[in-house]
Formats: C-alpha cells, structure tokens, sequence
C-alpha cells in the first residue's frame, strides 16, 4: 500500500521536473534572431572601392548628395540563441528579436541560404534596372546598367538602386539632383513594373540611416508604423508605394512645391 505524500514531500518531488525546465529554457537555444542594425551604403558612390552603379550607352550625371540602402544584421543560422539574448532583446531600442523563420528559410543549411540571398540580391538588382529604365521610357535606349554590392543579400536595396539609376540618368528632370543634395536613405522591394514592397527590420534601418548621416527615410507605406515605433530624432519618413511616387516626393522635397507625403 502507498503511502501518501505530505505537502512538503509533494512540492519537492513537482520542483524537480519544475527545475529542470526552466534550466531547459535558459540554456536551449532557441528559434530567434537577434537583429541590429547594420551597414548602409550610398548607391550614388563606391563601396569597397567599386562604383556601386555603373552605366555604359548613355551620358549620366555628376550627381551629389546620398542615396543610401540600409541592412540589419542578424545573428546567424546555425547561431544559439538563448532566453537571456531574448530577454535582454525586448528591452533594449538597438535590438530586434525575430522568428528565424522570418530572417532565414527554414531547412537550410548556411550554404543554401547565402545562395539564396544571393540569388535574391542577383533578381532585385535585374527588377530594379528594368523598373527605372521603364520610368524614364528608355528601355530600348541599348542602356546597361551594372549594380555592385559587396556582402549584402536579399531584395531590400531594389527601391534605392532604381533611384540611384534615376539620379544618374536624368536627376529631378528638370537639371537638379533628385536628392537635392541631402543624405537620403531608404528601404524596400521593386519589381519591374516600380511597385515598392515591404521588407522587415524597418525599425532598425532608420537607426542605421541616421547614424551615417540621413535626414530623410523613405519607408514602405505599409510599415510606416513600424518606423514610427523607434524613430530617431532628425529622421523624417516619407511613405512610398512605387518608384514614380517616390521620386515625385523627393523632386516636391527638393524644390518646396507640391505636397510631400508623411507617416
């Protein structure tokens, strides 16, 4: 015949098991990326001693001011990450934690996934030219356009290289500079029609923006709340949702006239 527990002897015995995960939980690493922001780069210029931009069978311009893409950077694939990176994450305004999953395809190993954002990079890059050459109706010009950016995957730098081509080629179109000599930075997708796409880790590229110098930001419409969440102070956001739109905001910024769209 058992004999039954007393409560202390009850407690003890539960604490055990209770003990045991929560020691699982602080030590096992978790599926999270911790995100910080990263480099950005003026498009406009070199980077790593290469022209970001290159074009051959048309004049361009001698263009001043910035364009800037901006990254995060993010903790690796194979990476621990565990609930004290997590904790310490949520409090700090420098940090993100995110899914994985959202930073990284899932069932990949490190290899496949540098493929992929290269891949990525390589067909955003091929939208982007396609997009701004489609804008400036010169898509049968014989134009070549080669983009060049050292160590940066993924889709995210489409909207500032179709701007960078659209500086170079034409400007404001009216002789200017479509940055009106201002540091502008920026993020989000293109596809070849100029139709801008969101992209993640917004909160943190306008930190990376600011930091190197903008004073302007131009955000995916669709996460203007997410930039507003950590904005910095002296960034101001302008909402696009396609490459006509964007450059109509940055030619009405420069010059004063007509309205410039706000988060």
């Amino acid at each position: 015949m058992l004999s039954r527990l007393t409560r202390f002897q009850a407690v003890a015995v539960c604490a055990v098991p209770l003990a045991g995960l929560l020691a699982a939980a602080v030590f096992a690493p978790l599926p999270f990326s911790v995100a910080q922001p990263g480099m950005t780069a003026n498009v406009l210029g070199e980077n790593q001693g290469t022209e970001v931009i290159t074009i051959s069978g048309a004049p361009t311009r001698d263009t001043s001011g910035q364009l800037r893409m901006t990254t995060i950077e993010a903790t690796g694939p194979d990476a621990d990450v565990r609930l004290g990176d997590v904790i310490d994450g949520w409090f700090r305004t420098d940090q993100a934690i995110m899914p994985r999953d959202s930073v990284y395809p899932s069932g990949q190993s490190t290899k496949e996934i540098e493929q992929h954002n290269t891949e990525q990079m390589e067909e955003s890059q091929d939208a982007a030219t396609e997009a701004a050459l489609r804008y400036l109706d010169r898509t049968d010009d014989g134009i070549k356009v080669t983009l060049k950016l050292s160590d940066v995957g993924g889709p995210s730098a489409g909207l500032l290289f179709s701007l960078g081509i659209v500086d170079k080629l034409d400007g404001n179109g009216d002789g200017g500079d479509l940055t009106g000599g201002r540091t502008i930075a920026g993020t989000g997708t293109i596809d070849a029609a100029g139709t801008v796409g969101a992209v993640g880790g917004v909160s943190l590229k306008t930190q990376a923006a600011r930091r190197d110098g903008a004073t302007v930001f131009l955000v995916p419409k669709d996460e203007c709340g997410d930039a507003k969440s950590e904005l910095p102070k002296g960034l101001r956001l302008i909402p696009v949702t396609t490459l006509k739109g964007a450059v109509n905001a940055l030619t009405a910024l420069e010059g004063g006239k007509g309205s410039v769209p706000s988060c």
